[in-house]
């Protein structure tokens, strides 16, 4: 009985040990932000990195706040340039360092964003990607929280209203399509892919755009702002 024990200790104990392995091979493999990204962190003005956020404030103060949930398995620095568009549009963004770069593990990180920025009245939510399924089940569960949801090659995911949510995406993303069944508030970029909206190079199986990244994430900043301005009016 002891000896049946014993292997099954061991079994299981070298089972713990082969899919811990596997998992730290698996996140360890990820997408780096580019050389673009890297100088808007190196020269970005009222930028603010604290307890795994990254905190984009503009000019002059602002009262409504956009909390970004990155991509999976992209390092989430790869999104300060077009979150940095955004603080130049006077909004006020904060970027959120996921555990091992996968949202997914801690849906829930925007709990601590709120009290960071008391001064902010209107909250959004949003994240590329997978980032972006889990920005909307937030959003989904704490609607006293936030007045809006944006997401970035992402659909509706959980009980969100289309018309408090902004969808984005390319036509060389088209896979989407087949998960969005609503048609309000949906913006489809012409020639643009999957990573386009954040700066971490190609990614696999994703086609080749036909626009430039800059364009892509212009058009998508200002769809963003159109969309937070008619909430704010609503």
């Amino acid at each position: 009985m002891k000896k049946r024990l014993k292997i099954a200790l061991i079994t299981l104990i070298s089972l713990v040990v082969l899919l811990t392995s596997a998992f730290l091979v698996y996140v360890s493999d990820y997408y780096r932000a580019d050389d673009v990204a890297i100088a808007v962190m190196q020269s970005a003005e009222a930028m603010r990195i604290q307890d795994n956020l990254i905190i984009l404030s503009p000019a002059t103060p602002s009262d409504t706040a956009l909390i970004f949930y990155p991509g999976a398995k992209v390092e989430y620095t790869a999104y300060t340039p077009i979150l940095n568009k955004l603080r130049q549009n006077h909004i006020t963004c904060v970027l959120i360092k996921m555990p091992f770069n996968l949202a997914i593990l801690d849906q829930n990180a925007a709990n601590k964003v709120f009290d960071e920025l008391p001064d902010i009245k209107n909250w959004y939510i949003g994240g590329h990607s997978m980032g972006g399924a889990m920005a909307s089940s937030y959003a989904a569960n704490h609607k006293d929280k936030v007045k809006g949801l944006i997401l970035l090659g992402a659909y509706i995911y959980g009980d969100v209203s289309p018309e408090n949510a902004l969808t984005i995406y390319g036509t060389l993303n088209s896979n989407l399509e087949k998960n969005i069944n609503y048609t309000k508030n949906v913006v489809i970029i012409d020639g643009g892919n999957h990573a386009q909206f954040g700066n971490y190079g190609e990614q696999k199986g994703d086609p080749p755009a036909t626009i430039s990244r800059e364009d892509q994430q212009n058009i998508a900043v200002k769809e963003i702002i159109d969309f937070i301005h008619k909430q704010s009016k609503e």
